[in-house]
This record gives structure tokens, C-alpha cells and sequence, in this order.
């Protein structure tokens, strides 16, 4: 009897979790969000040091040419990493016959938009007044901090995921010049870690 009371409670626990939180996040959508994002790092550095001696001391030149191809890399590799979550998301919420558009993706979604968008309409303005260096430490807080703040609708590991972003932006800021490494570890490095995490404990 003890027993069935207590799987009774672990049932209606799963039904109020999933009334009120998003958790068809895929594993596999990060994984494939940070290869997309150390290829993009990878061909950033390429573009970046272009012509320079892979083995001698180098400079980043960053002329608006430069900066023009940095953003088309940029812009593909949001769209890659974005379209292969949504693929992944869809198949895993396929497999649980839930819907992947309710009313908790939605705000899931506005609450990682809303610090999202914020801090990429602030690149833009310092990447237009010339503050270049700065854009790479901000893009890392300001997604994790959209992490955090879309955490409280979905799955608790990912409030650590942009915990750890935000860590990685400020150390960043400190080390103002290796804003593409930390761009690789933040968004390709962790997100690598955190899907293959979420593969092995959800089995998704």
C-alpha cells in the first residue's frame, strides 16, 4: 500500500512538472550546437589571421571587410546551431507525444529572447562605435544570462549551462584579445559537455 501511495505521488510530481516546464530539450541539440559553433570559432580564427604565420607572432586585423565576414560566420552559425534545436527538440518531443508549441515553450522563448535580444542590439551599437573587443565577452553574458533567466520553464541543468556562460563572459572581459577561444569553450566547448550530460541522464 506504501508503495502505491508513493508512485502515485511521483506521478501526479511528473504531471505538475510537465503542466508547468518545457523538458523535451534534446541532449543532441547541444552537441550539434557546439561542433556548429567550434567549426564557425575555427573559421573565424581563419579569417581573422588570414595570410599571417601560423607559427610567428601574429595580429588581428580587424578592418570592416573583417568584421563584415565575422558576422556572415556568425549568422550561419546561429541559424546551423538553432535549425539542428529545433530538429532535435521536435524529434524528442515527437517520441514523448507531447507538443513541442505551448503555452511553456512560449515562455520559455520570451524569456530567452528578452536578454537576448537586449544585449545583441548592445553589440551592435559598441561593434558600430568601435568597441570591438568587448562584443565577443558580451554575446557569452548576455546568453547566459538568457539561459538563466529561461531556466525557471524548462529543465534545471540549464541554469547551470548559463551559470557557467556568464563565468566564462566575465573572465573574458578580464582577458580582453582571446575573446575567440572563450567563444569556442562557451559555445562550443560546454555546450559539447552539457549535451552529452543531458544525452546520458535523460536518455534524449
Amino acid at each position: 500500500m506504501k508503495e502505491s501511495y508513493l508512485q502515485d505521488l511521483k506521478d501526479i510530481k511528473e504531471i505538475m512538472n510537465r503542466s508547468s516546464r518545457f523538458i523535451s530539450l534534446s541532449g543532441l541539440s547541444g552537441i550539434s550546437a557546439g561542433i556548429f559553433a567550434l567549426i564557425g570559432a575555427y573559421w573565424a580564427y581563419v579569417t581573422v589571421y588570414d595570410g599571417q604565420d601560423y607559427m610567428g607572432y601574429r595580429v588581428a586585423l580587424l578592418s570592416w571587410n573583417v568584421i563584415f565576414q565575422l558576422l556572415i560566420i556568425a549568422l550561419v552559425t546561429i541559424t546551423l546551431g538553432i535549425g539542428s534545436g529545433i530538429y532535435f527538440t521536435t524529434r524528442e518531443s515527437k517520441k514523448r507525444n507531447e507538443k513541442i508549441w505551448d503555452a511553456q515553450t512560449k515562455r520559455l522563448l520570451i524569456n530567452f529572447a528578452i536578454p537576448m535580444i537586449t544585449g545583441g542590439i548592445l553589440c551592435l551599437i559598441l561593434l558600430v562605435k568601435g568597441y570591438v573587443g568587448v562584443i565577443a565577452p558580451l554575446t557569452l553574458i548576455f546568453y547566459g544570462l538568457a539561459l538563466v533567466n529561461a531556466s525557471k520553464y524548462t529543465l534545471p541543468e540549464v541554469r547551470s549551462l548559463g551559470m557557467l556562460e556568464v563565468i566564462l563572459g566575465l573572465f573574458a572581459t578580464y582577458f580582453i584579445g582571446y575573446g575567440l577561444l572563450f567563444w569556442a569553450i562557451g559555445f562550443g566547448a560546454l555546450h559539447i559537455i552539457y549535451g552529452v550530460s543531458m544525452h546520458l541522464k535523460y536518455k534524449s
